[in-house]
């Protein structure tokens, strides 16, 4: 049998998919190796974060950064209300980091008792000690996509947290779980 547009066969209407359609393009799109980092920020002197794979670098003039986050969730909640958030980028000896934060559950009071951190120098968010790299970013924008938000923001402060070294890998995110580069 001859198709005449291969396309035909995987077609999806992303209005109205089904679930395994959902479920293929959960499957598909997690071939697609992912840094891992952690967004931080503070509303009402509580300190919120959780772990992100979906960001992006979108200018580096100027330097502007993008992250994806669950609309209802409470870090976006809480990044949409304070206007400025931290990322930090992780190693892949963070990776308990990366679990504690992105497991359901964890609790708001005392969320980054278990994790070594400092304040960012320009928002006063929570940077990660040890990670690869950080950003302070300011919100210069927000769209809304599907179930997410897609928050955009202009780059306050960055550096790096942890001495480069060729023994140091990222953290990614890859077929569905956390994996390391080396």
């Amino acid at each position: 049998m001859e198709i005449s547009d291969p396309l035909d066969i995987h077609r999806v209407f992303p209005q109205h998919p089904e679930q395994d359609q959902i479920d293929e393009y959960r499957r598909l799109t997690a071939e697609q190796a992912g840094g891992v980092a952690i967004i931080s920020t503070s509303v009402r002197n509580r300190d919120l974060a959780a772990t992100v794979s979906s960001f992006l670098s979108v200018s580096y003039d100027p330097p502007t950064l993008l992250v994806s986050l669950y609309a209802e969730s409470r870090i976006a909640l809480a990044v949409l209300e304070s206007g400025s958030w931290a990322l930090s980028l992780l190693t892949a000896e963070q990776k308990g980091h990366a679990n504690w934060l992105a497991s359901p559950g964890t609790p708001v009071e005392g969320l980054l008792q278990q994790i070594d951190f400092r304040r960012g120098p320009m928002t006063g968010n929570a940077v990660i000690a040890g990670a690869l790299a950080y950003f302070e970013v300011e919100t210069t924008a927000v769209h809304e996509a599907a179930t997410h938000v897609l928050v955009v923001g202009h780059v306050l402060s960055m550096g790096e947290d942890a001495p480069w070294s060729k023994e140091l890998s990222p953290l990614l995110h890859y077929g569905g779980d956390y994996r390391r580069l080396k």
